[in-house]
């Protein structure tokens, strides 16, 4: 079989749903060829080779509203489909300009749509795509998601009229770099130099649905031998900088920065617990969540009520939260931080279970199954 997937973006500071697709792509490489064609960071056409697989990126005019302007991608993917042959392409949604792109791709060409989360923020541009996304939606010959919260709080899958054709495939994580011994010593390392205080870690881009301002606000009534360690950077940073300095938290509140990927093993290990305070649906899973379930960390998210919440399992792998809440936030973590053996207890709970779903192995096999399923039919 051959596969084009439209990955969005491929550089050093992409997002979950990139890190997925890489994934994704470096395992299936195993069975079957596929290539990743993307939106480059600027006007030059580029091909690069990595873990078996290509990825094509396509020159862009820059972003509205999130979205690559790439006027030449619809042209590139069928080149590409000449000189190939593709059987499947795969879209990873939301993203409106691989669904154009793929329009110009033969109708033979089996569609499976990788559904990642519903557009939440952009809903007048939203009403305008509306019945373009409803007919591919449609016409897909299968749509994945990594859970099935996915399926059941979607308000935009409507148009899937044949449950048959939806499929529950997990994410998966590559456990090697949180199981190295390097990764444990690391911790204990980092661990030191807070002289024995409690730790809270969370990472993310500082940007609106990430929920940081909430952490950052949760940490007055967070016992005061705690300290959050907070990693990523984006526009909100200065804003949660002046936030914490307004709340007296300077010293409580470590902004790390951008965390390379090397050292984030690290991080999570130091940890006592795990935070993703996401607040917006358009969080619709937290790579991060297992990775810190790797760790053996317990959580506390937001009751998202899609896919976190099935990741992160209120009472047996962490605590849950309503959205946009400081005191349940901090009183959430405070339970966690008070109890040690629940703490224990729950991070023995959340190892387990991310070694159970969410593997690398569970990811690339399912994925098989689906495209073989639809390429027999």
């Amino acid at each position: 079989m051959k596969a084009l997937h439209f990955g969005r973006f491929y550089h050093a500071n992409f997002g979950g749903l990139e890190r997925h697709v890489a994934l994704l792509l470096r395992g299936l490489t195993r069975s079957m060829h596929v290539d990743n064609l993307v939106a480059s960071e600027t006007l030059s056409m580029h091909r690069i080779e990595v873990d078996g697989y290509r990825v094509y990126k396509v020159p862009s005019l820059g972003l509205i509203a999130g979205m690559a302007i790439c006027p030449t991608m619809p042209w590139v993917a069928r080149r590409l489909h000449r000189q190939e042959r593709y059987e499947i392409a795969h879209l990873h949604f939301p993203d409106p300009m691989s669904h154009i792109a793929a329009l110009a791709l033969p109708r033979d060409v089996r569609l499976v749509v990788s559904w990642h989360s519903d557009i939440v923020r952009q809903k007048n541009l939203l009403k305008l795509y509306r019945p373009l996304l409803d007919r591919i939606v449609a016409r897909a010959d299968a749509i994945i998601a990594g859970t099935p919260l996915h399926f059941s709080s979607s308000t935009q899958l409507g148009a899937c009229a044949n449950p048959e054709r939806l499929h529950v495939v997990p994410y998966g994580i590559d456990f090697s770099p949180f199981e190295k011994p390097e990764a444990f010593a690391a911790g204990k390392v980092l661990r030191t130099r807070f002289a024995g205080r409690h730790l809270i870690f969370a990472i993310a881009r500082h940007v609106y649905y990430k929920g940081l301002e909430y952490l950052v606000r949760a940490m007055s009534q967070v016992k005061p031998d705690t300290v959050l360690l907070l990693g990523g950077q984006g526009p909100l940073t200065e804003n949660l900088k002046a936030l914490a300095r307004s709340l007296r938290l300077e010293e409580r509140v470590v902004f790390l920065g951008r965390i390379a990927e090397e050292e984030l093993p690290a991080h999570f290990h130091a940890a006592d617990v795990f935070c993703m305070p996401s607040v917006e649906p358009s969080e619709a899973f937290g790579h991060v969540q297992v990775e810190a379930m790797a760790c053996g960390k317990p959580i506390v998210c937001c009751d998202l009520q899609n896919g976190v919440n099935y990741v992160n399992q209120h009472g047996v792998t962490g605590l849950l939260v309503p959205p946009r809440d400081p005191d349940a936030l901090g009183r959430a973590l405070n339970r966690l931080l008070d109890d040690d053996h629940l703490r224990t207890k729950m991070g023995q709970a959340a190892h387990a279970r991310a070694k159970r779903e969410f593997t690398l192995e569970n990811m690339w096999n399912g994925t098989l199954r689906v495209y073989r399923e639809i390429t027999r039919g």
